[in-house]
């Protein structure tokens, strides 16, 4: 998309991504638990308080905008694995990847990657890894295009009382 740039976000950026957080996960997940318990979830993890203190804690965030309106963010921070198939390599970790809803497939989310990418070779890490739901195919198709590969680990990731399963899926860069 012409005109796209991803630009790191600072504290003053939260009131806007709380915003973005709420409703772009929301549009992903929601049908997939009950109205209460994804609104407790929305409040909890995406209140400006908890994302402030992500911001401030070393979870670099970025939005993609055009002419200064965010049509889709990302997170991601440096982790230390627990994959004995990874341990050892110094990997960064996709903590969250969305898209306005009306801008979906038309290339931002591949802007984005690229973006992600492109600081994850420049910066030396070793390996990429992320968790996606288990039966949110169209962004595991997406990761697939890019080299991620289903690792073989899964965690529990429920939406309050709702039970729901992450896989990791990670690419090998170096």
């Amino acid at each position: 998309m012409d005109d796209l740039i991803m630009r790191r976000l600072t504290s003053a950026d939260v009131p806007a991504l709380s915003v973005i957080a709420k409703q772009t996960f929301y549009d992903t997940f929601t049908g997939t638990c009950t109205d209460d318990d994804m609104a407790v979830f929305l409040e909890y993890y995406y209140n400006e308080g908890a994302l402030q203190k992500e911001i401030t804690g070393g979870i670099h965030y970025y939005f993609a905008e055009k002419n200064g309106d965010p049509l889709g963010y990302m997170s991601f921070r440096s982790e230390t694995p627990e994959f004995a198939e990874i341990r050892g390599r110094s990997a960064l970790e996709l903590k969250r990847f969305y898209v306005v809803k009306a801008f979906q497939g038309s290339g931002i989310a591949q802007s984005m990657m690229d973006f992600f990418l492109a600081h994850a070779e420049a910066k030396k890490y070793e390996v990429a890894f992320l968790g996606v739901w288990e039966f949110n195919f169209r962004a595991q198709k997406f990761y697939a295009k890019y080299g991620f590969e289903i690792s073989g680990h899964r965690h529990d990731f429920p939406i309050g009382n709702t039970p729901q399963t992450d896989i990791y899926l990670w690419k090998i860069l170096s």
